[in-house]
């Protein structure tokens, strides 16, 4: 029975998994933790080579799990943190610590970028469809050439975390459409870098490494690699895609009328998409999909499970205590205790914008906060609150996906169905009060393994295992469950999230004047 692998090179750490092609099921897992340095506030950098080692480990843990199955391996794929920078001379070696997507040193490059007179904001939307933002790859290359010169002269490729780990199993340069796609510098509609763009900033085409679809294979895994870790040498290895991309196609996410709402720290909602689409003010990320051929739509809330983390361990200390006495965790008390309060949380709003916001606000200044608090408001109206406002704040990007490009009244991007993942797919509470706000079927399904799981059906489908990244998806994801939304209830959730809304809005300029004030 064939197997695969799919290896993702995450920001805490890397996780490998092998994936039985038959049945669909992870036969065996490994992980690795590696450090993260944030040598300044707002930076956030790690080692590269940690990358590397932690693969060969986790590719050695495997393959001693699978025994004499492991001459039944026929792929590896890739996955991995989207916009970090990994830099590499000349002779492929390392130039200085990988920079990461959280990094927030490159305010000054995406403000040069936007008042760049050959590109500005009309230029951004029609080569690259994305707005100038701090976590992505080319304002990183901008602030190396004004602050290290001298590393940004020895520049020779620039990888992402997932297309490093590629060289080091394989010797071979390259990236996929995805993962390319969140440089900044590449154009999803050409599926090429845009030497436009390049050009007016000043950063050389030839560092960026050649582009190809994400099942696409990348090289072989070398004869060192396999000495090292046990596997057979000559496997192929693919070259995988982004770890959102990737976590899409591990659910199913592989045709139009599919979203995706993932809740861990972050929030975030992804739409299938068959062409390229911008959203006007670029409020969504607009990408290449790992489907070959295909694009996503991404919205990104800052904090969702962040939120609802920070209000267990502030305000949560009643619900920790019974979790500890009824053997459960924290979050179930607290999904238990909201369940209690009526839809609305006794007219209580609370948005989540701990950390800002990302979609819609891009605002750094947002700020979190409890409206309508009165003297008859229960625990489980703050508890239901929480919930509710995260729910709203993933909507919002649902709803700027459903109205964009409208034509004649019907929208471009169709949501039939929304597969859950992440804390927020435990709770069936949960599951329902998203399937009311965003007034769709929430659906679970088989694959828990995140991106590796996707990296894994990549890889199956470019060593031929599958004829496409759909078939290998329609074998391995299947619904296991789905919720329907409540009609009553999407009616109400409508008229409050109008209300949450305006809250962000007047609120916003007062936000600003509390952080002077702090």
């Amino acid at each position: 029975m064939a197997i695969v692998i799919g290896i993702d090179v995450g920001t805490s750490g890397l996780k490998a998994i092998a994936v039985e092609t038959e049945r669909g099921a992870a036969v065996a897992s490994a992980h690795r933790e590696y450090p993260l340095s944030t040598p300044h506030a707002g930076w956030a950098e790690q080692d590269p080579e940690d990358f590397a080692a932690a693969a060969l480990s986790a590719l050695g843990e495997l393959a001693r799990a699978l025994g004499p199955r492991r001459d039944d391996v026929r792929a590896i794929g890739l996955t991995g943190q989207m916009h970090s920078a990994v830099l590499l001379d000349e002779a492929q070696a390392v130039i200085r610590p990988a920079i990461l997507w959280c990094d927030t040193r490159t305010t000054a490059e995406c403000e040069a970028i936007r008042a760049n007179p050959k590109v500005g904001d009309a230029g951004l939307a029609r080569l690259v469809g994305n707005r100038a933002l701090e976590g992505f790859t080319l304002p990183k290359l901008l602030w190396l050439r004004a602050n290290e010169p001298e590393a940004f002269a020895r520049v020779r490729a620039v990888l992402m975390p997932k297309d490093f780990v590629g060289l080091k199993l394989t010797g071979e340069l390259g990236t996929d459409d995805s993962d390319a796609s969140g440089t900044l510098a590449f154009s999803p509609g050409d599926r090429s870098f845009s030497a436009e763009l390049l050009s007016a900033v000043g950063v050389p085409r030839a560092v960026f490494p050649r582009s190809a679809p994400s099942n696409a294979p990348l090289g072989q895994l070398t004869a060192e690699v396999a000495a090292a870790t046990g596997l057979p040498a000559g496997i192929p290895v693919v070259r995988g895609a982004a770890d959102n991309a990737a976590g899409a196609v591990g659910l199913g996410i592989v045709r139009p009328g599919r979203a995706m709402a993932s809740v861990g720290t972050s929030g975030v909602i992804l739409a299938h998409t068959d062409s390229w689409i911008v959203e006007p003010e670029m409020r969504l990320h607009s990408f290449c999909h790992a489907v070959p051929g295909r694009f996503y739509l991404m919205g990104v809330m800052l904090a969702a499970g962040g939120a609802l983390r920070w209000y267990r361990d502030v305000l949560g200390d009643g619900e920790r205590m019974a979790a500890e006495l009824r053997k459960v965790d924290p979050y179930e008390i607290i999904s238990d205790t909201a369940s209690t309060a009526r839809p609305g949380a006794g007219g209580v709003v609370f948005l989540p914008y701990l950390m800002g916001e990302r979609t819609p606000h891009n605002d750094a200044a947002a700020r979190g906060a409890f409206v309508g608090l009165s003297a008859r408001t229960t625990k489980a109206d703050l508890s239901r609150a929480v919930l509710e406002g995260i729910t709203f704040g993933l909507a919002d990007s649902l709803d700027l996906m459903r109205g964009v490009g409208q034509t004649n009244g019907a929208a471009a991007v169709s949501i039939d169905e929304i597969r859950l993942t992440g804390g927020g797919a435990r709770s069936p509470f949960w599951r329902q009060l998203m399937a009311d706000v965003f007034e769709a079927p929430v659906a679970i399904t088989t694959s828990t393994e995140g991106p590796a799981y996707g990296a894994a059906l990549l890889g199956a489908a470019g060593a031929g295992l599958f004829s496409s990244v759909e078939e290998a998806a329609d074998a391995f994801v299947h619904v296991v469950s789905r919720v329907a939304p409540d009609a009553a209830r999407s009616a109400r959730y409508r008229e409050i999230h109008a209300v949450y809304r305006g809250l962000y809005n007047d609120l916003r300029g007062r936000f600003r004047e509390l952080g002077r004030l702090a």
